[in-house]
């Protein structure tokens, strides 16, 4: 079941939030009043009461009033926004680090001592920052629970979020920035422990054990569900972003290579040129640079479990 409550999630909740009802109050207030003064105006001077319009001449209180006061309510909006958006630019020394990778369409969580998982956990009233890594387009890590939100841009260097998780639960986690056809899929949880409890998570080698014993054909298949293969690829024939993973093991295929057509056999050298390579080779009806390489984020035994995988996808 995931957390309902929201109230003081992280460190940063008290200051979004009061810069907000500030805001909103504001707005409603002049909302409220304008209506108000609106209508009175048009009872008062409509044409059966004041059938002959008054002049009014200029007035120098009140166009110091008026511009005076809403400079005074700028500088109030301004000063509570910033008191709330500036301890966000600056994280702790002593924050837990973790690499975030968003890709179309998922995002990978990489930890300190190189876990990797694509559910962010975390310990709660410890800051973490997160290290935002864009591997393809424009990308945005929100956690509306923590009031956090970050734009993930390919190429951008020290690109990061820091926050203190502060209530256990589970929250949601999404990309708030259109990057194609599967965006709406792109969504994670956080889940925040008790710092015991995560420092066991973290040691914890009972998940690395159990991938051990798992069929290469399962560890493969989880494998590309975590690093989102499946947002692009089906198992099932249909066409999506990318040639369907049915049936093409052993296979010929026309591709691209080079601007020059030509027929390649779907073998183990096909497969990893393919993840390492993929613009080496563009099968026939699909376009270039929809994909990137995922050197350096998945090994050889990575690689040889996946295509075990596509094996059975008969």
């Amino acid at each position: 079941m995931y957390s309902s409550e929201i109230t003081q999630a992280s460190n940063f909740v008290k200051g979004v939030d009061t810069s907000f009802l500030i805001i909103l109050g504001i707005s409603f207030f002049f909302l409220i009043f304008l209506t108000v003064l609106m209508l009175v105006f048009i009872y008062k001077y409509n044409r059966k009461r004041n059938p002959k319009a008054t002049q009014i001449e200029g007035s120098t209180k009140l166009e110091v009033l008026w511009t005076v006061i809403p400079f005074l309510l700028t500088m109030l909006m301004f000063y509570f926004g910033w008191a709330g958006y500036k301890p966000m630019l600056k994280a702790p020394d002593d924050a837990m680090e973790v690499t975030v990778y968003g890709r179309m369409w998922n995002f990978m969580f990489e930890y300190e001592n190189g876990k990797r998982t694509d559910t962010l956990f975390l310990p709660k009233d410890k800051p973490v920052k997160l290290n935002l890594v864009a591997m393809d387009v424009l990308h945005s890590l929100y956690i509306p629970a923590f009031r956090v939100k970050q734009d993930m841009v390919p190429g951008k260097e020290n690109n990061f979020m820091w926050f203190e998780p502060q209530k256990k639960g589970t929250y949601e986690l999404f990309c708030a920035e259109y990057c194609g056809l599967q965006h709406s899929y792109m969504y994670s949880y956080v889940k925040v422990m008790e710092d015991s409890s995560f420092q066991s998570w973290m040691v914890d080698t009972t998940q690395v054990v159990a991938e051990n014993i798992e069929s290469p054909t399962a560890t493969g298949r989880r494998i590309m569900q975590n690093i989102g293969c499946f947002a692009c690829h089906t198992v099932d024939g249909s066409k999506l972003v990318g040639p369907s993973f049915k049936g093409i093991w052993g296979e010929e295929v026309t591709v691209t290579t080079g601007g020059e057509k030509r027929q390649v056999l779907v073998d183990e050298e096909y497969i990893r040129r393919s993840i390492f390579d993929p613009n080496a080779d563009i099968v026939d009806g699909f376009n270039k640079g929809l994909m990137l390489s995922y050197e350096g984020q998945l090994s050889e035994e990575d690689v040889e479990n996946i295509i075990e995988y596509l094996k059975t996808l008969h």
